[in-house]
């Protein structure tokens, strides 16, 4: 996929950070209140080393990325180490909602709420079976 002809209009990366931060802020409370030691970034495409490290064929679209130790796992030595990281990429988002602003925001909701799913523990197979993925 030719990533640099972007087929729709791109948002402004400060709109797209606020679609993220209107998702945060609907999280119902418990889950605001237990995100532990987690940033949020964002970039325009997941590279070659975010495929080879999710085992993914660099032609798979990836609209985010989790990246740390989920709470589930997290010990006593879990100490003085970086902040675990959600990625979302805005290409692939934007392209699957079609540049189309709504569908924008709720891509964007539901793939904060995947990657957070996975800060909790709950794997990708888990979502599948809940219906969630």
């Amino acid at each position: 996929m030719n990533r640099s002809a972007h087929p729709y209009p791109q948002m402004s990366r400060d709109d797209f950070e606020v679609l993220i931060l209107e998702a945060l802020a609907d999280l119902p409370v418990y889950f605001q209140e237990h995100l532990q030691n987690i940033e949020i970034l964002v970039d325009s495409w997941a590279g070659p080393y975010e495929h080879r490290s999710t085992g993914l064929d660099h032609s798979t679209l990836i609209l985010g990325l989790y990246r740390g130790v989920p709470l589930t796992e997290r010990t006593s030595g879990y100490q003085l180490v970086a902040p675990d990281t959600i990625t979302l990429y805005q290409g692939p988002i934007e392209l699957v909602s079609r540049g189309d602003y709504e569908r924008i925001r709720a891509q964007v909701k539901h793939t904060v709420i995947h990657e957070i799913a996975h800060h909790f523990g709950i794997s990708d197979d888990r979502l599948r079976e809940l219906g969630a993925y």
